[in-house]
């Protein structure tokens, strides 16, 4: 991991980090042209200056508040966050542009650029362990749906995520019972999702075969069920969905590993129709299963003993 700094008081390096790897830009030196998008990186550079702004509005920033951004590419988005935040942190996985960013930018004071994979580097000691903080991104498509769970499932959760992801991933975190998924689940059992709004391909350069949204994700104080291990619900939940297009009895009965009329008496002790598909539960009713799963193997593990 190399994080570059927006000013170095101390040295003459862009690079902080000793004995890291990477190859930071020289301060003073021209900046060279602009590299073209990567693909295996996924980037699709926003450049709509409308959509920018909308972004950074959603996000509702202030002097005090600790930016965490995933993906700053060329620094579209990331000029107008360190003009409205006090701290912008920019984790940048492509070495070349994570090392340009700041001198692109004019060296921002309150910048600070790691180069890193949001999916696996280690947020605690760049935030620190009692930090208040808020998260903005142009998520790259193939890795936004882990890059959003770190952060709902991570110790401090932001208070607030606002991110752009493919269109198809925000209907389904927006989505209401009878059209919910996993990921549905997911993100509503921690945050309470809106949409801020869609955008078009031709706001990206180059710009990408589907249109993108941008949601804004207010997380709640608690999760939205009190339940014992949210890993093992979520176990639970993914089991539930093991075979969607079937009905929750059966698909249940897959996931979990158990005989059909097994689950359905499960399901008939909760008043809970086994005939339903799993996309129409709510989460309501999805800890009402969970709750008679897990009673179920205390009840079991009580009469073996």
């Amino acid at each position: 991991m190399v994080i570059v700094k927006g000013r170095c008081a101390v040295s003459k390096r862009s690079t902080i980090s000793p004995g890291e790897s990477g190859t930071p830009h020289p301060p003073g030196s021209p900046l060279r042209a602009r590299p073209r998008p990567r693909k295996s990186l996924g980037q699709h550079f926003l450049t709509d200056s409308r959509i920018l702004s909308r972004i950074v509005a959603a996000a509702g920033l202030t002097s005090e508040d600790l930016v965490v951004e995933v993906g700053p590419g060329h620094g579209g988005l990331t000029r107008r966050l360190v003009e409205k935040a006090g701290q912008v942190l920019a984790v940048e996985m492509d070495e070349v542009l994570a090392a340009e960013l700041p001198p692109r930018l004019g060296n921002p004071p309150n910048l600070t650029t790691v180069h890193a994979d949001a999916r696996t580097v280690d947020f605690l000691p760049l935030i620190g362990p009692d930090a208040r903080y808020r998260v903005v991104a142009n998520l790259p498509y193939y890795a936004a749906n882990p890059i959003i769970r770190r952060f709902l499932e991570s110790a401090p959760r932001p208070e607030l995520m606002v991110v752009m992801v493919q269109q198809e991933v925000a209907q389904s975190m927006l989505a209401k019972p009878g059209k919910m998924s996993i990921l549905s689940v997911a993100i509503q059992f921690y945050a309470v999702p809106r949409l801020v709004c869609n955008v078009p391909p031709r706001a990206f350069r180059p710009p990408p075969n589907v249109t993108s949204s941008v949601v804004r994700l207010d997380l709640r104080p608690s999760p939205a069920l009190e339940v014992a291990g949210p890993q093992a619900f979520f176990a639970l939940v993914r089991a539930g969905f093991a075979a969607p297009r079937k009905q929750l009895r059966n698909s249940l009965s897959q996931g979990l590993g158990v005989p059909p009329a097994d689950v359905g008496a499960l399901l008939e002790d909760i008043e809970l129709d086994g005939k339903r598909r799993p996309e129409t539960l709510s989460m309501e009713e999805w800890g009402r299963v969970y709750e008679a799963w897990e009673q179920r193997d205390r009840v079991g593990s009580n009469r073996a003993g």
